[in-house]
């Protein structure tokens, strides 16, 4: 349960983050930018698994904080594409 409480309080900050690098007016509230940061990060361990290989153990790559913000700007770039 801890784990979950903190994956959403660190998606806070880190969707704060690539708010604050992405120009631009956002109006959205504490949950969608909870999830743009825990989506970022998701984003950002697909991008890490790009440079450097996981153990052979372990199913996904940790993208660690910087990779997350990463990872969300590159996901609010692609919603302000969208128009979203």
């Amino acid at each position: 349960m801890f784990h979950v409480i903190w994956s959403i309080i660190v998606g806070f900050f880190v969707g704060l983050i690539a708010r604050w690098i992405v120009p631009g007016a956002d109006h959205h509230g504490f949950w969608v930018t909870a999830v743009i940061g825990i989506v970022g990060s998701i984003i950002g361990g697909f991008i890490a698994r790009l440079f450097s290989k996981p153990a052979p153990d372990s199913k996904f790559h940790t993208a660690g904080f910087l990779m997350s913000i990463v990872g969300a700007v590159v996901l609010l770039f692609g919603l302000k594409f969208l128009g979203l």
